[in-house]
């Protein structure tokens, strides 16, 4: 049986694109496609797929609603975002609504293959462009005050690695904390160092899926 494909993507180009590229392979079968949210999740439904391709910014209903709608509807079914930026903090949203991660659209095609089938057999994928490796490494961190990184953060930076996860930016959370925005900064760098991650929406992910795991 092959895996089933929904692509929800805005761009016709890259949708066309992206089928194109996946039908050439024999194990992997486009069902549906969708060019704004609200279509995504009608498409979704009908068709149920084991995958969807989900595009972060799409009209009518955002990437982020429209997959948790679906997985509220389909939980069975496996969310991908597309995204440009692999900074984008709505992809940290996009994880709290059940998405699987994300590929960025500039990876190449095997990875592109590669991604999509690690996703759909539930097998942990390394890849400079999945926050899959990220989201799932989260998902298996142990309690945040025993998680050896984490537990390494001083009490500063919880506070500030907290802010980041409620959406403030750096000047948000320097007026909160009553700090410069330098000091921000300088914490934010050490907080990256500690955990082992080059940008924002890793750490945040780490943080939310282990203070996840601690309230489960």
């Amino acid at each position: 049986m092959p895996i089933k494909l929904v692509i929800a993507e805005d761009q016709r180009l890259f949708r066309e694109s992206l089928r194109l590229l996946l039908e050439q392979e024999s194990d992997l079968k486009v069902v549906g496609e969708a060019t704004d949210g609200q279509e995504a999740f009608s498409v979704v439904t009908k068709a149920k797929p084991d995958i969807v391709l989900m595009d972060v910014d799409m009209p009518k209903l955002d990437g982020v609603t429209a997959t948790r709608l679906i997985r509220e509807r389909l939980p069975e079914v496996k969310v991908l975002m597309l995204s440009v930026h692999d900074d984008d903090l709505r992809i940290v949203a996009a994880v709290q609504a059940g998405a699987c991660g994300y590929i960025l659209k500039d990876a190449d095609h095997k990875e592109f293959l590669h991604i999509i089938r690690g996703t759909y057999l539930g097998e942990p994928v390394a890849s400079p462009f999945l926050a899959d490796r990220l989201a799932r490494k989260a998902a298996h961190a142990p309690d945040p005050d025993h998680d050896g990184s984490l537990a390494a953060l001083t009490e500063r930076e919880h506070e500030i690695l907290a802010s980041a996860a409620a959406g403030l930016g750096n000047k948000e959370i320097a007026d909160r904390l009553c700090v410069s925005l330098d000091t921000v900064k300088t914490h934010l760098h050490h907080i990256y160092r500690k955990l082992s991650v080059g940008r924002r929406v890793e750490a945040v992910l780490l943080y939310l899926k282990a203070k996840e795991t601690h309230l489960s």
